[in-house]
């Protein structure tokens, strides 16, 4: 086979699969808009919001406990 017929054919793969995935994005988008599909966070660990009076603390890992407060900041 030549370099051009195989570019072409994984080309023609690759627009296939984005065909897919956009017509199943499309089908996700339709049962989120109609409430068939609840979206969910799959975390078990509370998130909290520090803009508001009701300040909660959520357990973090230990990985997170010991970071500075300024990461690659100035």
């Amino acid at each position: 086979m030549e370099k051009t017929t195989i570019v072409a054919i994984i080309l023609g793969v690759l627009v296939l699969v984005s065909v897919v995935q956009a017509f199943q994005l499309n089908g996700l988008k339709e049962k989120v808009a109609d409430g068939q599909l609840k979206v969910s966070s799959s975390s078990s660990t509370p998130v909290t919001s520090s803009a508001g009076a009701d300040k909660k603390t959520a357990a973090l890992p230990s990985s997170v406990k010991n970071l500075p407060d300024m990461v690659g900041g100035c």
